[in-house]
């Protein structure tokens, strides 16, 4: 059986890594699994086992253990029946990548780690706009916990950006710029996928 293959997608809260996923699992047909949502629905789960643990981690900024996130992602990656994955919001820090190599890490080929970047006043100006959305479902996206999320992100996430990039995996993408125009960035770390 062909091994899976992954593309993490990392960035701090309200870059547009799920605008982004969404565009590149339609064109590429690969699987875009949310690390975050797989954890919010679990959360809301009647009878969870980890729901109370996973809701008190989301409340404070967070990062839920690797084990939780590592079981979950790998109960959708094989639900899905595929072989093209996009794990948006994952590893997002050594815990994570660290269950991440004892749990899945050697039935997958990691190709890259998709690295989006915008300053953190537009990236906590998009989750304000997204929150405030009638229905958007996040009730993380309010200033108290953006900026724990955002603290996480600076003094967990960046250091495991920095392990990719000493393995040359990171491809770094300008998340400044119009929806479309990131997309044409992205576009060409995928083209040996594109079937146009």
């Amino acid at each position: 059986m062909a091994q899976k293959k992954v593309v993490f997608v990392l960035g701090p809260p309200g870059v547009g890594k799920g605008t982004q996923c969404r565009k590149i699992a339609h064109r590429y047909d690969f699987v875009h699994i949310s690390a975050g949502e797989l954890l919010r629905q679990e959360r809301l789960t009647p009878n969870s086992q980890h729901g109370e643990l996973i809701d008190s981690c989301i409340r404070e900024g967070k990062i839920v253990p690797a084990e939780i996130t590592c079981k979950l992602l790998e109960k959708e990656m094989e639900a899905s029946g595929k072989d093209k994955f996009l794990i948006d919001g994952f590893p997002r820090n050594q815990e994570n990548r660290d269950g991440w190599d004892t749990t899945i890490g050697n039935r997958v080929d990691v190709l890259f780690v998709l690295f989006i970047d915008a300053p953190v006043e537009i990236c906590i100006q998009r989750c304000m706009n997204r929150g405030a959305a009638a229905g958007s479902g996040r009730f993380d996206d309010n200033i108290e916990v953006l900026e724990k999320r955002i603290n996480t992100h600076i003094q967990e996430t960046q250091p495991t950006i920095n392990y990719y990039e000493e393995l040359n995996m990171v491809v770094y993408i300008d998340g400044n710029k119009p929806e479309e125009a990131v997309f044409e960035d992205i576009k060409k770390s995928f083209q040996r996928f594109d079937q146009n």
